[in-house]
């Protein structure tokens, strides 16, 4: 395989972010019920290829779950891809569009990613609350430390990584066949960056087993949704 960082990064995630990956998870006992519960807001990060998607919608298909979460559809100025739909994936807008809807004050947080931005509806955010639903989105670092932020008592921060730089380089590679090779080498140099930030989430889960992954996640959500 050709080096996608033309030999000037290793193709290696950072140690200490897969062992606090490693220690987070072995943290998921279940707890005991006892204390009211409040509505919990799951920020699920990763790099682009890494699965979190793939993970947030087979844990809302969970029977014993699906009831009780909510995922946020995000706005996006990025064409649809074969296969979105509006309304299920994203809300897709016009640049002009989000503008409005921004100056308006009805985004939570947003993010410009590979030239196209992404934002969280506030209104989405706050009538699920309301109606003591749990809530999961999936945002980068900047999102998930806004909405933090905005809800410290509700917010849980899990981060989903690769195995390695180099089982992602081939996950896009092969979900992208379309995508340029540049596009492909910005995605996986943003990867390193936001991998080296996994150590700042409660959970990290590294992706290595879909299904091994998918169990780890949901014993995250039925520990932090018993408190």
């Amino acid at each position: 395989m050709s080096d996608p960082f033309d030999g000037s990064t290793t193709l290696t995630i950072d140690t200490q972010a897969k062992s606090k990956c490693r220690q987070n998870t072995l943290r998921v006992i279940l707890s005991a019920q006892g204390e009211r519960r409040m509505s919990k807001i799951f920020v699920i990060s990763g790099p682009s290829g890494s699965g979190k998607t793939t993970l947030v919608a087979r844990l809302l298909k969970e029977r014993a779950l699906k009831r009780r979460l909510v995922k946020s559809v995000s706005l996006t100025t990025r064409p649809k891809r074969s296969g979105e739909r509006e309304g299920r994936d994203y809300f897709f807008l016009t640049p002009e569009e989000f503008s409005r809807r921004l100056k308006a004050k009805k985004i939570l947080e947003w993010t410009r990613y590979l030239g196209y931005d992404y934002a969280t509806l506030k209104d989405f955010v706050e009538a699920q609350l309301a109606k003591g639903k749990h809530l999961v989105l999936c945002l980068d670092l900047r999102g998930a430390e806004r909405i933090q932020e905005l809800y410290p008592k509700n917010t849980v921060l899990i981060f989903v990584a690769p195995p390695s730089l180099e089982a992602l380089w081939e996950r896009i590679k092969k979900r992208c066949r379309k995508t340029k090779r540049e596009e492909i080498k910005k995605r996986l140099r943003l990867a390193r960056r936001e991998v080296l930030a996994a150590a700042r989430y409660d959970y990290c889960l590294v992706n290595a087993d879909l299904r091994e992954t998918l169990e780890r996640l949901k014993q995250i959500i039925r520990k932090e949704t018993a408190r």
